[in-house]
């Protein structure tokens, strides 16, 4: 699973797509519960869905304009991804939808 910034998201976002690979961007805060109580799981399923390109962003001070400009409201929101373009997204720890999405969007 690899860590994201400002800097680096649209890069690795844009080689997603040109391998025509869904991405899942996590965003997440250190001091979230919901979210490290999460993180172990969505680890595990990136190890299981190696076509599937997963990616973490600390909503902290220096990534805000990146969160805000992606319309993040609360963490973790988890965005999907495709051709540059979202096209999903889920709220709130929601592992079992986060899930469902994925494997639509796959």
């Amino acid at each position: 699973m690899m860590e994201v910034d400002k800097d680096s998201f649209y890069p690795e976002l844009e080689k997603a797509a040109a391998a025509d690979k869904l991405v899942v961007l996590d965003m997440y805060t250190q001091w979230c519960g919901p979210c490290k109580l999460l993180a172990p799981k969505v680890e595990a399923l990136a190890e299981e869905m190696p076509d599937v390109v997963f990616m973490k962003l600390d909503c902290n001070q220096n990534n805000k304009p990146l969160a805000k400009g992606l319309g993040v409201r609360s963490v973790p929101t988890f965005k999907l991804f495709r051709n540059l373009a979202q096209v999903d997204e889920v709220q709130g720890a929601k592992y079992d939808l986060l899930v469902e999405k994925i494997t639509k969007h796959r």
